[in-house]
């Protein structure tokens, strides 16, 4: 089994104990009072195993298991084994922590700001997929014809980044954006010359 399988399951698993009231949701969810000021540092990554409803999971770990493998096998690629997968891994982790790092400043002095998902993990990894694939077709639920992630990666960002300005609804649409960043810039950091590969692959 893949490390991505093993994080779907676990992550599905867990917003399913959660789900039925196994689990305790308001413990793991992101609050950013709760981290601030009692020192519940657990929630920079617990909240990325919870989910506000089935469609809310399901839409995540389809997304993450379609980019997940594919970012998984350039890494081990690029990286070799066993290290690739512990950098997929690294990766995944990180970017639920650093993906919200903005929300917890923001949000520090407010009880009442909460967040769930593993949104901003799943970002980071489809932008790494598009680091390593920038010709990928990706497909979005009203568009019934594949967008280039090279194309669908700027205006994915231009979205995110107005969204969260404009603060029109319950999404983390800054925490969508910081992930999909960081998963351009972790492999990046690693191995500078990948930037060749990207480049290389669009003038093919």
């Amino acid at each position: 089994m893949s490390a991505n399988l093993v994080i779907i399951v676990i992550t599905s698993l867990v917003s399913i104990l959660c789900f039925t009231g196994t689990l305790p949701f308001n413990r793991l969810k992101f609050s950013a009072y709760d981290i601030w000021h009692r020192r519940r540092w657990y929630q920079m990554l617990s909240y990325g195993l919870v989910h506000g409803s089935w469609g809310h999971l399901l839409f995540n770990m389809l997304t993450l298991y379609f980019f997940g493998e594919v970012v998984e096998k350039y890494f081990g690629a690029a990286f070799g084994h066993p290290a690739g997968v512990v950098l997929y891994i690294v990766l995944y982790v990180s970017a639920i922590a650093v993906s919200t790092i903005g929300d917890l400043v923001k949000y520090r002095d407010d009880p009442c700001y909460s967040a769930v998902g593993a949104s901003g993990a799943v970002s980071a990894i489809l932008f790494a997929s598009i680091l390593f694939e920038p010709k990928m077709g990706i497909y979005l639920y009203f568009i019934p014809i594949p967008i280039p992630g090279y194309i669908f990666a700027p205006l994915y960002l231009l979205y995110c980044w107005w969204a969260a300005r404009k603060n029109a609804d319950n999404i983390g649409h800054s925490a969508h954006f910081w992930g999909a960043v960081y998963g351009l810039v972790f492999p990046l950091l690693l191995r500078p010359d990948l930037i060749v590969h990207f480049l290389n692959s669009l003038r093919s």
